[in-house]
């Protein structure tokens, strides 16, 4: 598996359509992403849930000055829109694409139904004509994040919790990263952010930026229900980088928003890598300047920009949640 700062052929994306999934405020929520299609620098593939939801998207993107020849619209059909966890992860070889379909169960079975987002990765190899390879497990996406060159991070919490692959041990679940994404060693953080239904996805905590560098979010405030559990994970995470040789950098969080009284779980760890750019859920909290400051200074050669997603994260996601990119 790439690393996600390595060219992309594309960014994938599934439109937004299930209401339910932000109760009383789905209105705002197409409108981030176009403003982030009109970010991307690069082809995009957005699933669709037929013909009327394409116009719909395809009006709303012209309308925004994001729509242009290299964006396909394809009708496929989805629960939600989160393709990091449902959609296909991209594996390559010197010439040779191909993916990795992972059983999806919506984060241990919160959220039914979920039998069309589990079929995605089998249609889109079908439609680019690719090898598929299915592990026969379940992972999402969002729960690793890899550095093209043998290490990966996740997390204890939710690769081993028993919603998932109650069956398999955490020397198993290591084998077929190994297996199936060419990972060398692991490294296992503890738990995630509070308000993260996912259980604990390293997508809000910790993540690669260069082969030998790793952001990890901090909470400043010990007042905060974040603050000791990120400072665990951030003492973890300096143990570990020893012996590969990682440089961990610290990473602001926004203070905490709520919606309906539950804590959402807003990260500035949640930001995506893409061709030039990176961009970086902000929340209009004085962080976010930090934050996007810290980001660019590690990414030089490419534009770090902010995209508001207090919105988008009422549905318990943000960026790098929605993307999900097929390298070249």
């Amino acid at each position: 598996m790439p690393a996600e700062w390595e060219p992309h052929a594309a960014t994938w994306l599934s439109w937004p359509h299930n209401l339910e999934t932000w109760p009383g405020k789905f209105d705002p929520v197409p409108a981030v992403f176009a403003q982030l299609v009109g970010h991307l620098q690069e082809p995009v593939h957005i699933l669709v849930t037929g013909e009327a939801m394409a116009q719909e998207v395809q009006s709303l993107l012209q309308a925004q000055g994001a729509w242009r020849a290299d964006i396909q619209l394809h009708p496929i059909v989805t629960n939600d829109c989160w393709a990091r966890d449902h959609g296909p992860i991209f594996i390559t070889r010197p010439g040779e694409l191909a993916l990795v379909d992972w059983g999806f169960n919506s984060w241990g079975g919160k959220y039914g139904p979920w039998d069309d987002d589990d079929q995605v990765p089998t249609q889109v190899a079908d439609l680019l004509g690719l090898p598929r390879f299915s592990p026969g497990i379940i992972l999402e996406g969002g729960s690793i994040d890899v550095n093209g060159q043998g290490l990966a991070l996740t997390t204890e919490q939710c690769l081993l919790n028993r919603n998932r692959n109650p069956h398999l041990t955490r020397t198993d679940l290591e084998q077929y990263l190994r297996d199936y994404l060419g990972v060398e060693q692991v490294l296992w953080l503890g738990e995630g952010i509070v308000g993260d239904d996912t259980d604990g996805h390293i997508d809000d905590l910790a993540r690669f930026v260069n082969p030998t560098t790793v952001v990890c979010v901090l909470e400043e405030d010990p007042a905060d229900e974040n603050y000791a559990l990120l400072q665990a994970n951030y003492e973890r995470l300096l143990r570990l980088a020893g012996d590969p040789g990682l440089t961990v950098h610290a990473l602001p969080m926004p203070s905490a928003h709520y919606y309906d009284g539950v804590r959402l779980p807003a990260s500035y760890a949640n930001f995506y890598i893409a061709n030039g750019v990176v961009l970086v859920p902000v929340f209009g909290d004085p962080q976010d300047a930090i934050a996007l400051a810290t980001l660019q200074k590690l990414f030089p050669n490419r534009k770090v920009m902010g995209i508001y997603c207090t919105d988008l994260v009422w549905g318990l996601g943000a960026l790098h949640c929605v993307t999900q990119q097929q390298p070249r």
